[in-house]
Parts: C-alpha cells; structure tokens; sequence
C-alpha cells in the first residue's frame, strides 16, 4: 500500500496512506515548555481506518507527548521531563534538573512509494547548556497493509557519550521507588485505552497487566475498545533481536507498563539497575510499533511479527 509524505522544514514529517489519513506526525521542533523536556515526538499516531492511538499533554503527565525517546534519570538529570523523584522526598519540581534535546540535522532522508526512511541527527543538553549526549535516530515507516489493517513504525537510537566521565542511566527505581522504572522509548496512550487489555507471548486477555510490569518479552500488546467510535486498535511493542540478546545488549531491558490509571508503555533500558556509558562510547537499540485496527490476541499478534523480518 502507497503512502504519501510531506515535511514542513523546521516543524514535522508527517505521513499519509492512500487513503489520505494521516497515520504519522513526527515533530521535531520540540513544545517550548522547558519543564517537560523539550525534544522531538512522534503525535498524532493514527491506525488505518484513522483512531488516535497517542494521548497528547494529559492533564496528570504534561511531559507525555505520544511516543518520544526519553531518559528520566540521566547523571542527576531528567530528560524525561516533569518532576524528579527524589528518594525520601518523593517527586519534587526541579527545573534546574531538567535537561533537553536539541534537532542537529536530517543526514538521511529517503521515500519510496511505501517507505519512508530518515536519520536524524540530535544533542543531548543538560540544563547548564553542556552538551551531553550526541544521538543518531533512525525511524521508518513501512509495511502498510490495508488487508492486515496494520503498519509498523522502526525507532532505532546510537547515543555517543560526549563528556569525560561516565553516564549514567538509571530510573525512579534505581533511585529507590519500587516498580517505576520508567525511562527509554516511551508511548502514552489517549484516555480510551486506559484499562486496556494488555498481552505478551502466552498471555491470554484475562491476563493480568499488573503482572508484566518489570517483565521481560520479545514484544508487548495493548489493545482496546474506542470512545465515539464502533471499533478497537491495537499497538504491539517489539524488541530488535539483539536487544535481548545478552552478549550484544548493553543492558537488559524489561517493561515499564500501566493500563490504570493511565495507559504507557517504556522499553525501559535501566529498570533495576543503572549503567554507565564510558566516555566517548556509544550503546544502540532497535524497536518496532506495530499500528492496527482491531483487536488482536496473542496468536495475531505473534503470526504478524514473524512476517515483518527485520
């Protein structure tokens, strides 16, 4: 299935199908709001048939913006944005904390007439003005298929360490709250998919969600029933290969997940433990999101990934 791309130089990439709805917004000229760490997002994240699969600034999380590469605990810095949990305090505001990324550049761009393919080049900057961090990020939209009632999204990040010391990654839990790790690729969903039907590889709908929180899977669906309109979505989650391959993985990843009180998911990369980058050393990880109308169940789920090789 063809699609249609248009750039507004300076503000967005945005994606059509056929059809022309608009299944991708891909912003990079970040909200100017510097306590919900400025940076690039991708919203509005449309299905096919045109349902809104990302939540935009929610009145809890104004720093969740659709899907957007994040860190929360970054050598004493918060490029996830919003409050900063502090252990024995809890969340505390800290502008002074929060840190930005900053849009360098489009080394690579391609379009063809059922893929669209670009490298971005960012800076990673800490609230001092120091730059960080340099990021090579990768995104390309591909496999629209009308029949499945699908398209997939590959989000891929090479950061490069550009101090002389360490960073180190970490989350609320590595800081000492329990279970919220959150930090990585981070999605957030609109109101309808809060209390979603979350699954994993053997999980069934009755599964409780609750319970793949910390876990740890090649993939993760959220799917559920729409507000207004007669239909379901489902958004699937998957990991790269080597991302869970211990010898080749920088560090394990595990699932930052909630369906209640609200809807998000993170490939959190430092869930339990934090990690260091050495100076001028890099770490990369590949994910994939998978767009679909309807509800789909483990089985769907696993016989549409094996079908999109990497």
């Amino acid at each position: 299935m063809s699609i249609r791309v248009s750039h507004v130089h300076g503000e967005h990439i945005a994606v059509e199908a056929a059809d022309g709805t608009e299944i991708l917004r891909y912003v990079y000229r970040p909200d100017p709001h510097a306590f919900e760490s400025r940076k690039p997002y991708a919203h509005p994240v449309r299905t096919l048939a045109g349902h809104t699969v990302t939540g935009y600034r929610p009145n809890d999380h104004r720093w969740h913006k659709g899907l957007q590469m994040t860190a929360s605990h970054l050598s004493g810095q918060n490029f996830w944005g919003g409050n900063c949990y502090v252990h024995g305090q809890g969340y505390l505001p800290l502008p002074e904390r929060i840190g930005s990324m900053r849009h360098d550049g489009f080394p690579a761009f391609t379009v063809a007439d059922d893929r669209l393919a670009f490298t971005e080049e960012l800076t990673w900057v800490e609230n001092g003005g120091a730059e960080w961090a340099r990021e090579e990020r990768g995104l390309a939209v591909h496999s629209v298929d009308e029949e499945a009632g699908a398209w997939a999204l590959d989000w891929s990040i090479r950061l490069t360490n550009l101090r002389d010391e360490p960073l180190s990654f970490g989350s609320p839990t590595t800081a000492g709250r329990e279970m919220a790790g959150y930090t990585g690729l981070q999605w957030r969903g609109p109101r309808d998919f809060t209390g979603a039907t979350v699954l994993a590889p053997g999980t069934d709908a009755d599964s409780d969600p609750g319970a793949l929180m910390g876990s740890q899977s090649p993939w993760l669906a959220v799917t559920t029933e729409h507000d207004e309109v007669d239909g379901h979505s489902t958004l699937v989650f998957a990991h790269a290969p080597e991302n869970l391959d211990e010898k080749s993985a920088v560090h394990e990843s595990h699932w930052f997940v909630r369906s209640e009180p609200f809807p998000t998911v993170s490939f959190s990369w430092a869930f339990f433990e934090e990690f260091e980058l050495p100076p001028g050393e890099s770490f990369a990880y590949r994910y994939r999101v998978v767009v679909a109308d309807g509800a789909w169940d483990s089985d769907r789920v696993g016989t549409h990934l094996q079908g999109l090789p990497w």
